[in-house]
């Protein structure tokens, strides 16, 4: 059983990382890639403390890279077994993360202007020490101070892209995105390309550009996905070679999307991993 998209503290997800392997391997995962948003700090944890993997778990290296369109889509490739010390590739994901504070600032400042008590401290004491800043940790400070029930209720009022309290943060293009992880010897995969419910979605002339650019995978069995999704995705992969591969996006007790609830068959991870040459998996 492989899961090839996952999140810890490092990021938005609520299990730490050796907490996300332990219900990994309660799940039955064999193998599960570690994809923080834009950072590599949860894998890089569990390698140095080896000793703790669960035995029989295999561990894949990744992250989900922020990116944005020319028109301001937000969308997110994952890249898996690319080299971490590639200077150009961990520059992009600094800058990310970089600009995502004073982001956070201008958000706190529209909500704070509307009324809403909370403040840039109430973020910071919710969000992991090290974790990658987004708005579900501003989620939970709304959540502490009992603004709103729930990460859920929070994105549907407050936090989704079409609010009025809603700012971008600056990130790549999907296209440099791919060729930084390609550079670094990485595979990339396209996320949740076709979940409308999360919001805008890329045309399907748009992914095509995507696949020229050096795009490897797609992400086709997912819960926000529907059978008009996957015949996009079918022929999307068809056309252009690209590997379908299942994933959960899990993130711990913020979403209800479980560990193995979507996965991908040995044969397309092998096919997959077989075009990289930054990374390796590691185990105990």
């Amino acid at each position: 059983m492989i899961d090839l998209h996952t999140h810890t503290t490092a990021s938005d997800g609520t299990d730490e990382p050796f907490e996300m392997l332990e219900n990994a391997r309660k799940a039955g995962l064999t193998m599960v890639a570690m994809t923080d948003h834009d950072t590599t700090e949860g894998w890089r944890e569990v390698r140095s403390k080896r000793d703790q993997i669960p035995a029989g778990l295999t561990i894949i290296p990744g992250a989900e890279v922020s990116t944005r369109t020319q028109l301001g889509m937000s969308v997110h490739i994952v890249g898996l077994l690319f080299d971490a010390e590639n200077i150009q590739l961990a520059k992009l994901l600094a800058d990310t993360r970089d600009d995502r504070i004073p982001r956070m600032e201008k958000m706190v400042e529209k909500l704070q202007v509307a009324g809403y008590q909370v403040t840039m401290e109430d973020v910071e004491e919710v969000k992991p020490v090290g974790a990658t800043l987004g708005r579900p940790h501003l989620a939970d400070a709304l959540i502490k101070n009992g603004i709103v029930g729930s990460r859920d209720e929070a994105f549907a009022e407050l936090l989704h892209n079409n609010s009025e309290f809603y700012v971008s943060h600056w990130a790549p293009s999907p296209v440099e995105a791919i060729k930084a992880i390609a550079a670094a010897g990485g595979v990339s995969i396209l996320a949740h390309p076709f979940a409308e419910k999360r919001g805008a979605v890329l045309s399907f002339g748009e992914v095509t550009d995507l696949a020229a650019a050096g795009l490897n995978g797609i992400e086709r069995n997912k819960r926000d996905q529907d059978e008009a999704a996957h015949s996009k995705i079918d022929q999307l992969s068809s056309e252009h070679n690209l590997i379908k591969v299942g994933s959960s996006d899990y993130h711990g007790s913020a979403r209800a999307n479980q560990l193995g609830e979507e996965q991908t068959p040995l044969d397309l991870w092998e096919n997959l991993a077989s075009k990289a040459s930054g990374d390796e998996v590691f185990t105990r």
